[in-house]
């Protein structure tokens, strides 16, 4: 730092000696020198380095540091010279809010730390559209659907006859409600096949905005592979939540009747979150593993609010362990939403 100094000059003044104008120059470098130093002090700037490196971004928080060559003017993200020491007291910043998905992953923690299962869990607010999502224990893993997937394939039905401007036949109805309410597995065979297979699915998903499903090989509709978050976009779709939703409003009040009509002993699920307004659960035991698939799809309401809620799940050792698992998690998602709802995700208890 250099500070120009300029001096007004008497024609007395000039024409003195030359040894007394030299005789002054220690004392004006000196008090030169006290100025310097009590703005260097004033403005608490760091000691130059002897280094020619560039100032290192100033944080505003306590310990920053930096390395000019020479000090540089105060910046909007630097603090002006008047303000007080960074290291003696740091500028107020406010608390980063909560990541929802984040918050939903430490409340399933506990959880997921009692089991060797895996989980894909999403919740969505239908009030306001703000949701949460967890994916499972490593990557963008997908889950057998088993018999949840039949909300998809009466979905892709209900496509099919929109675009051949029809209404469902009486058997193909019968077969939707036993497919739906009682979980009928031969019901579910005739659908499938009438939506086309696995291609028919794929086609219908793409229209309803899934992106990670892929239709069961065959005649394997169970095997179709899903997420949670994908399931959340077919109940978007199913529920009018997604104003896009491909669904005409018919067809939407003929699913959400029939899942609004569970038959009793298949009501378990993520209706333990809540009143279950729509539900559809699947599960289905791995011959090779002798390990369960126990999944849960549905709309309730919890204290005033609605909310889909979706949960797979892969690798319990048995389906009353694999519904404990899955009701759990439903409740932890619902308690998440809630809590992101009233602003605040801290835990509010136990939702296990």
């Amino acid at each position: 730092m250099s500070r120009h100094m300029s001096r007004h000059r008497s024609p007395r003044a000039a024409r003195g000696s030359l040894w007394s104008r030299r005789a002054a120059y220690p004392a004006l470098v000196a008090a030169a020198v006290v100025v310097l130093l009590a703005v260097w002090v004033a403005m608490d700037l760091p000691p130059l380095s002897d280094g020619g490196s560039n100032a290192t971004t100033r944080s505003g928080a306590p310990g920053w540091s930096a390395t000019p060559g020479a000090p540089a003017a105060p910046s909007p993200s630097a603090p002006s010279p008047s303000a007080p020491s960074p290291s003696s007291s740091p500028l107020p910043t406010a608390s980063p809010s909560a990541d929802p998905d984040q918050a939903l992953s430490e409340r399933l923690a506990p959880i997921l730390k009692a089991t060797t299962a895996s989980l894909s869990v999403a919740v969505l607010d239908v009030e306001d559209g703000d949701g949460a999502d967890y994916g499972v224990r490593s990557g963008t893993e997908t889950y057998d659907t088993a018999s949840i997937v039949k909300v998809d394939i009466l979905a892709a039905l209900l496509l099919k006859a929109q675009d051949q401007g029809r209404v469902l036949t009486t058997q193909e109805k019968s077969y939707a409600t036993s497919m739906i309410q009682v979980s009928d597995n031969a019901s579910a065979d005739a659908l499938w096949q009438a939506i086309g297979g696995a291609d028919g699915l794929d086609a219908a998903n793409e229209r309803l905005g899934l992106t990670s499903t892929t239709g069961g090989s065959g005649p394997l509709w169970g095997l179709t592979q899903s997420t949670a978050a994908d399931q959340i976009a077919l109940l978007s779709a199913v529920f009018g939540i997604d104003s896009r939703s491909p669904l005409g409003s018919g067809s939407r009040t003929y699913i959400q009747g029939l899942m609004g009509g569970i038959s009793a002993g298949q009501d378990w699920g993520v209706s333990a979150a809540g009143v279950a307004t729509g539900l559809k659960n699947g599960w289905l035991a791995r011959s090779a593993t002798g390990l369960w698939d126990i999944n849960s799809i549905g709309r309730i309401m919890a204290d005033g609010h609605g909310y889909l809620v979706a949960v797979l799940s892969s690798g319990s050792v048995s389906k009353e362990a694999g519904i404990s698992l899955v009701e759990k998690a439903a409740k932890t998602a619902v308690a998440v939403s809630a809590a992101e709802d009233a602003g605040d995700t801290e835990d509010d208890g136990d939702a296990t």
